[in-house]
């Protein structure tokens, strides 16, 4: 079969994909949960305004950035949704305001920081959303210290607390079910305590995707989907019910015979010990595609048929075996999408669908399909 002539390295986001998955995941939902978009590092490598605008047209409630910039991005291409910036730094307080993004308030020193800021700025009742660590140890208030919060909350009229949120470590790992039962435990233990205390009631959010998937009865008011946004469930049944947003494509540049005891690449990477035919592709790690891939760590599909890494990873190439495809050059090449999918493709260097996603380099091409 003739293969479809490429004319460089794309990566396509097929936003018919990202309407399933949005679908799929709130059919696991009662209709009065919200939905909070995560949007972070350019939706998950993919295109942040093109998943946003989408994803507004779509219902959801909210959308989720890691940084003031990348809220930015998104006020500036027209996006009103309401915007949480999980990781707000107070150098970018004066951006957050001016764009008007919502800051997660994870610790005392950042909270009496932001309450400083507006205070000089005369803000009344800005929104922010509180964040407790109930496991993860990453971000997040202790349980302790929720008397604290509130107390210096009491009186102060410059914010509003408009949710309460913390985040799931092993939600998608069943043999941690009771760590993840003792981290549900613990965040309704600090909402009983803490909402008496608030001037209104906040939304309330704890769940990841997997969470979604495994602990729905813990959904309360609204829920938080990345990964499962981009078509992966971390669970191979919920996998298969779910699309690729993103396929990255590109083409073979020169096809080559190398010869028994040839050698190919840097470092001599590989060598022949037999006659191979082998394909040079113009993508690299600058691209995203890490030296772990190397060395028949991963394959891509040509016509169908695997065709293995050999060889070291360069900059801005890689080899493959195309021994026995039928082949030419300027043929399509899928590196990811539906076969393999990122999450196979990741797995032979060991690591995750959302480092090779989020890894593709913004000097590929991203194309848009509706």
């Amino acid at each position: 079969m003739q293969m479809t002539k490429m004319g460089e390295t794309v990566l396509e986001i097929d936003l018919s994909a990202l309407e399933h998955n949005y679908r799929f995941l709130r059919s696991r939902l009662k209709d009065t949960t919200k939905f909070l978009g995560v949007v972070k590092a350019f939706a998950y490598g993919s295109d942040s305004v093109a998943i946003a605008k989408k994803l507004e047209s779509l219902g959801a409630d909210y959308l989720a950035v890691a940084y003031v910039k990348e809220g930015i991005v998104l006020r500036e291409a027209g996006i009103r949704l309401p915007i949480l910036v999980l990781h707000p730094l107070p150098v970018s307080f004066d951006r957050l305001l001016a764009y008007e993004l919502e800051p997660n308030i994870y610790s005392v020193k950042i909270l009496a920081d932001f309450l400083q800021f507006a205070q000089k700025q005369g803000l009344k009742r800005y929104p922010i959303h509180v964040k407790f660590n109930t496991g993860l140890n990453r971000l997040g208030f202790s349980e302790a210290q929720v008397d604290e919060l509130a107390h210096v909350l009491e009186g102060r009229d410059e914010v509003e607390v408009v949710s309460v949120l913390s985040h799931l470590a092993a939600s998608e790992d069943l043999n941690e079910r009771e760590f993840t039962e003792q981290q549900i435990a613990s965040f309704e233990r600090i909402a009983h305590a803490l909402l008496p205390r608030l001037k209104r009631r906040p939304v309330l959010h704890l769940l990841n995707t997997s969470g979604i998937i495994n602990y729905d009865r813990a959904q309360y008011d609204m829920v938080r989907s990345g990964i499962g946004l981009y078509g992966f469930g971390n669970e191979a049944s919920i996998d298969r019910q779910l699309k690729p947003v993103a396929t990255l494509k590109t083409v073979i540049s020169q096809i080559h015979t190398i010869e028994k005891g040839q050698s190919i690449g840097y470092n001599r990477a590989y060598k022949a010990d037999e006659n191979v035919v082998t394909a040079t592709l113009p993508i690299g790690h600058a691209d995203g595609i890490g030296r772990q891939y190397g060395n028949g760590k991963a394959y891509v599909t040509i016509n169908g048929h695997k065709a293995p890494i050999i060889g070291n990873v360069c900059m801005d190439m890689i080899m493959v075996d195309v021994s026995g495809i039928d082949c030419q050059e300027g043929d399509e090449v899928v590196v990811f999408g539906e076969r393999p999918t990122a999450e196979e493709f990741a797995m032979g260097a060991k690591t995750i669908s959302y480092e090779i996603l989020t890894g593709i380099s913004q000097r590929v091409e991203r194309k848009i399909k509706n």
